[in-house]
């Protein structure tokens, strides 16, 4: 490949990259491009550890023939089990042990080493590999993204020349740069929907980050509290407490999201989240759909820990509708983006009250009086409260026994949900 070829390359990957296009994108008009200028590349492969809850990295995948592979993957720990024997294996692993950037290897050898995946390779008519590790300084890493991994092949019977080699040590940190920045901006919007939610971290990434920005919207709150959860985390061992509070964390979340909701806050064991949208009939109806889903979770995890001997509880939900400011809160260095508001008092209270009635589901007024008639016919008055802290009273509602205790009841309120 030529000097003004390489510096055609190099520009438009760095071009590509400011523009944000996906990883396996670069690595395909990157691939192709080399093969239209003469280096005849036959798959080409680019791995990155990432920083995320479940997946330790990612990987991008471009062959010259059609392939069952993805063109993407992402990949768990490689710490334990057969993952970590593969990736002790592998060509990477060895570079990483021994200090070096660059291996090539003549994949004619192939029966003759112990790598994984090196002769499966061979046996697909690839003749040459080549692999990089390109390290991050102290200051590029984040988490566990410190390097990153590519490997090279080509079918031609003599192999890269050195040339090519040369061509290809040029290009491929320019590659790996833009990658890495794609990487990070996936990184970014992780951590927000991590640890700030759906929704706020869209609007965080947006550019809204400054102080007393906020909104006046009208939403569904929910509150949920698991029972007796105290008394459970002082009769279990501490290496089992958090175990615990993931559990029934993962059985709140996951219906609150499936719905359609948002997760503002995880305090202690309860969850503030919200559901809102232009028709706040169907917002409310999210929530129950939630609530219904939460109950059918819970009932599958309680099930699975009582056979292994473990602790079960359940969680008392609260439902409200109103006016919250919705936004950045806080002091100048340290902001939350959440809801604020008497709307979000009275939720909590409402939950709590749930525990006086000994019903697992509160809603209140508001949000029985905005359901449609349909939804009307689920829900019953449990009577009159005043709420401590709130200066009036209200009735509170709940839903019908009878969609537990009748067949036909329940199914038509799940006809209800689905909407």
């Amino acid at each position: 490949m030529q000097l003004t070829s390489r510096l055609t390359l190099m520009n438009w990957l760095t071009g590509q990259g400011l523009t944000g296009l996906p990883e396996i994108e670069l690595l395909r008009g990157f691939c192709e491009r080399c093969c239209a200028e003469g280096l005849e590349l036959s798959r080409g492969l680019v791995v990155i550890d990432t920083l995320h809850p479940i997946y330790e990295g990612r990987g991008f995948r471009w062959s010259d023939r059609p392939s069952n592979e993805s063109d993407a993957f992402e990949y768990g720990s490689t710490a334990d089990g057969d993952a970590a024997k593969s990736w002790r294996r592998s060509v990477f692993f060895h570079m990483l042990e021994n200090g070096h950037d660059e291996m090539v290897i003549d994949l004619a050898d192939a029966p003759s080493m112990n790598f994984s995946q090196i002769g499966e390779l061979a046996e697909k008519g690839h003749k040459h590999y080549l692999a990089f590790v390109h390290r991050f300084g102290e200051n590029g890493a984040l988490g566990l993204m410190d390097c990153l991994y590519s490997c090279w092949t080509t079918r031609r019977a003599s192999g890269f020349s050195g040339l090519e080699l040369e061509a290809l040590r040029d290009l491929v940190p320019v590659l790996g740069l833009a990658i890495k920045s794609a990487q990070q901006v996936d990184i970014a919007r992780t951590l927000g929907r991590v640890y700030l939610g759906r929704d706020a971290s869209e609007q965080v990434l947006r550019g809204r980050i400054s102080r007393g920005v906020t909104e006046r919207i009208n939403a569904v709150l929910w509150y949920s509290d698991l029972r007796g959860s105290t008394g459970i985390s002082e009769s279990i061992g501490p290496d089992e407490i958090i175990p615990f509070l993931n559990d029934y964390a993962q059985a709140v979340i996951d219906p609150i999201h499936e719905a359609g909701g948002d997760v503002l806050k995880l305090i202690g064991d309860g969850v503030l989240a919200m559901f809102w949208g232009e028709d706040m009939a169907d917002a409310r109806r999210a929530a129950l759909r939630a609530e219904h889903l939460f109950r059918k979770n819970v009932a599958a995890l309680n099930e699975r820990r009582a056979a292994e001997g473990r602790p079960t509880t359940s969680a008392y939900i609260g439902l409200h509708v109103g006016e919250v400011f919705y936004g950045n809160i806080g002091s100048e260095d340290r902001l939350d983006f959440t809801v604020v508001g008497p709307t979000v008092n009275e939720v909590s209270r409402i939950a709590s009250m749930s525990r006086s009635v000994d019903r697992e589901l509160l809603a209140s007024s508001e949000f029985y009086k905005g359901l449609d008639a349909a939804g009307r016919r689920y829900l019953v008055s449990t009577g009159r409260y005043a709420l401590r802290g709130i200066g009036r009273a209200q009735d509170l509602y709940t839903l019908d026994p009878e969609v537990d205790a009748s067949e036909p009841v329940r199914g038509s309120y799940e006809r209800y949900l689905a909407g």
